[in-house]
């Protein structure tokens, strides 16, 4: 967009005992905002590389950091200065069958979720890490879902009106003739994120699992 470099850095999703009130992921929100990019790391390495491209970067971005990361994260960060791209997602493990795309936190869960799929029903999971939200690596996305033929995005968000129905919608109209089977969501519920059911509300590796087996059943 080239609009002028600023960078804003923000705390952002479930921490383990955040309640309503700090365990929010409102990626989507800011998405509605021309001129912005929304960045999300999973881990160290990919926070201190995205981080400084945001910096770099001739328009204002939003960089949301995992707060969960602040307190359990143990990776070796290279010291030397390093950047990595903005707008392009990362294929974390090829695979064959199903598409699991991710951003934050999650996506570790995903790549729990596709050695057990691997394991337990011979399925292979390919997990992309989306990286940024917005302006998004379509080409990546698309270009995995017409080799698989199944999709599911997951996220911490809610369900309804959550970046992943963005992400179903541009699949459904580019990868259409590809598809197997409904791409699925694997989302936060809509409704408060309550304290003592924060377990529940996350999509876990449980529910990741059994939409897998659904996706490979399908049909």
């Amino acid at each position: 967009y080239n609009c002028g470099g600023l960078t804003v850095r923000a705390p952002w999703g479930a921490v383990g005992h955040g309640a309503l009130y700090h365990s929010q992921s409102p990626e989507a929100f800011f998405a509605h905002c021309p001129g912005l990019k929304v960045v999300i790391p999973r881990g160290p390495t990919q926070a201190k590389g995205l981080l400084l491209s945001c910096i770099r970067d001739q328009n204002p971005c939003i960089f949301f950091e995992p707060k969960i990361l602040y307190r359990i994260a143990a990776e070796e960060v290279p010291v030397n200065d390093y950047t990595l791209p903005l707008s392009q997602a990362e294929v974390l493990r090829e695979g064959t069958d199903v598409t699991m795309i991710g951003w934050g936190t999650v996506v570790h869960v995903l790549l729990e979720v596709a050695q057990m799929a691997h394991e337990q029903l011979g399925v292979s999971c390919e997990v992309i890490d989306l990286q940024t939200i917005i302006p998004y690596d379509s080409a990546t996305i698309e270009k995995s879902v017409k080799k698989t033929g199944k999709a599911m995005v997951v996220h911490e968000a809610p369900l309804t009106q959550g970046f992943g129905a963005e992400l179903a919608a541009r699949l459904q109209e580019e990868c259409f003739l590809h598809l197997e089977a409904p791409i699925q969501r694997v989302t936060g519920w809509d409704t408060p994120f309550a304290y003592i059911y924060e377990p529940f509300y996350l999509p876990d590796k449980w529910r990741c699992f059994d939409t897998v087996k659904k996706l490979v059943d399908y049909m």
